[in-house]
């Protein structure tokens, strides 16, 4: 005995008892309506998203900041008790907006131990609280910023106010006599290193540190 053929479904929302099914209506059109729907929606989202996204994660793919060492002085310029100001370029593009103050001294193994294995120690003077310039007090021993009251010791560790890490550095070393500065990194509390700078008023310490992305630009 031939088997029963089966029962075609009705196309219709109102007989398959869909809710919100309307006489007239077909499954069809119930989900071209939907899929429609779901695409305008989607479409509408990725519309306040995506310029979200690009401008949080675009400057990861492009560095502002010189793969250049640029020299900074000769080797009798500089000593391991005081720092010296100079100057260097960030943005070379933009002339004298483009340039920074850095402060530089000779390493001392008394005064940074294991703090870093790099043979000048050059110190940024944005701030780490919301990137003021702070300045160097040598009567004092202390980085000084003026807008907020920030403090910083000898190495450029937090003393006092409200940033939240110590002041960033560079990478240096040493050709033809000459002290050279390379690329600004970042530091934790204790000294970590890390590969890129990141802003102002980001914390570094612990499960902080997975917040906040990396920055090559700033």
């Amino acid at each position: 005995m031939a088997p029963a053929p089966k029962k075609r479904k009705s196309p219709y929302t109102a007989d398959r008892d869909i809710p919100g099914a309307f006489e007239g209506e077909t499954v069809t059109r119930r989900n071209l309506m939907t899929g429609g729907a779901l695409a305008v929606g989607g479409i509408a989202s990725a519309a306040f998203l995506l310029p979200a996204l690009g401008f949080a994660l675009g400057p990861n793919f492009s560095e502002t900041e010189p793969h250049v060492w640029q020299d900074v002085g000769p080797l009798d310029d500089f000593n391991p008790d005081t720092y010296v100001q100079k100057t260097i370029d960030i943005v070379p593009e933009i002339a004298e907006s483009g340039k920074a103050t850095i402060y530089v001294r000779r390493y001392n193994r008394q005064v940074d131990g294991r703090t870093t294995n790099e043979p000048y120690v050059a110190i940024s003077n944005r701030c780490m609280h919301l990137g003021c310039p702070v300045r160097y007090v040598q009567a004092a021993q202390r980085f000084i910023c003026p807008c907020h009251g920030g403090v910083y010791g000898p190495l450029g560790e937090v003393t006092g106010g409200p940033p939240v890490r110590p002041l960033d550095r560079f990478y240096t070393r040493v050709a033809n006599r000459r002290v050279l500065v390379g690329a600004r990194y970042s530091l934790d509390s204790h000294f970590k290193r890390f590969p890129h700078p990141r802003d102002p008023s980001n914390h570094l310490d612990g499960l902080w540190q997975y917040l906040y992305p990396s920055r090559p630009t700033t």
